[in-house]
């Protein structure tokens, strides 16, 4: 993506990176685009990095993202745990522009049918035990999964073993780091 500068349009909630503290960036100030994926942007203000949601986008003057929501009448449609892996997908860690799939930060996923719906169990890590950016990757993963029609619950658990190493990326990951 070129970067792109943009003047903010008014105040917008954001995410330090990576300390992952919620601030206000001001109307006015010029902010970079560094990366747009995933219905999120990263941008740079003043030389820090800062996360932003989709539906806050018109703060940079982007079209807002908007969420997806599950109505009553989808709750029962079936889940497959692929649908579930491309909603992953489209979760992106702000500082590398590679989803959290293709870095290898999914270890597990496993789907419980009920009579209500589909709750999704998945274990995930981080690049680094002290991300601050941690809770946000891992809400955004539990509420874009929860917008998958029949999902009724997400839930993201953090764990530590293995330890994440780059050996654990996509092939996809290490070419487009240049890598491989």
């Amino acid at each position: 993506m070129k970067q792109e500068r943009k003047k903010i349009e008014r105040n917008v909630s954001a995410f330090l990176i990576p300390s992952g503290d919620k601030v206000t960036i001001k109307k006015g100030e010029i902010a970079v685009i560094t990366q747009a994926l995933g219905g999120s942007y990263t941008l740079m203000v003043n030389g820090n990095l800062f996360k932003i949601d989709g539906q806050d986008a018109d703060a940079i003057g982007m079209e807002v993202q908007e969420k997806t929501v599950v109505t009553d009448t989808e709750t029962n449609r079936k889940v497959n745990e692929q649908q579930v892996w491309n909603q992953l997908k489209t979760v992106y860690d702000p500082e590398i522009p590679i989803n959290i799939v293709d870095l290898g930060l999914i270890y597990d996923c496993k789907l419980e049918k009920s009579k209500k719906g589909t709750i999704v169990n998945i274990k995930m890590t981080l690049t680094a035990p002290g991300c601050g950016m941690g809770p946000i990757i891992t809400d955004e993963a539990k509420h874009k999964v929860e917008g998958i029609p029949g999902v009724i619950e997400a839930n993201v658990e953090l764990v530590w073993e293995p330890l994440w190493n780059r050996d654990m990326m996509s092939e996809a990951a290490l070419l487009q780091l240049g890598i491989l």
